[in-house]
């Protein structure tokens, strides 16, 4: 077990980290603007332009919370200093399953998921999340037209 300085070193370093321009850019991106309703929407996004923006988030934050599962970092604060993690499975929890399956991956984002789903009350906040980002995305789609 990682003592309170280490996980908090590696937490500020983490954070650095998500300062990096071209990775901020593709988190705001994937954030606020990727909000797929199907898995096909998603494989779509996924084989287009923003294919690298996609990779990018997801891997950092697999590799990010790779350090809480293999207990380098402590989860509860991981998870108060790095909220964005849940807000980022939210979004890509429901085609999961077919991610794994149709890549070849079966592991795909495992370490995302187990510190996320770990945490009390997951269930309910990533449903939360998802209606957020719907009606979000529903708000930009109406200021369009």
């Amino acid at each position: 077990m990682p003592t309170p300085y280490e996980s908090a070193d590696l937490n500020l370093k983490l954070f650095d980290l998500r300062r990096e321009a071209t990775l901020r850019e593709a988190r705001q991106w994937f954030l606020a603007e990727c909000n797929p309703e199907t898995f096909e929407e998603f494989a779509a996004t996924l084989s287009g332009p923003r294919n690298a923006s996609i990779r990018m988030v997801l891997g950092y934050w697999d590799m990010a919370a790779s350090l809480v599962t293999f207990g380098a970092v402590d989860s509860a604060m991981f998870l108060a200093a790095h909220t964005e993690i849940v807000a980022t499975f939210a979004k890509v929890e429901p085609f999961l399953a077919d991610l794994r399956r149709t890549s070849g991956a079966p592991h795909f984002l495992q370490h995302v998921e187990s510190v996320v789903k770990g945490m009390p009350g997951s269930a309910e906040r990533l449903t939360g999340l998802r209606e957020t980002f719907r009606a979000m995305a529903r708000n930009r789609s109406a200021e369009h037209v």
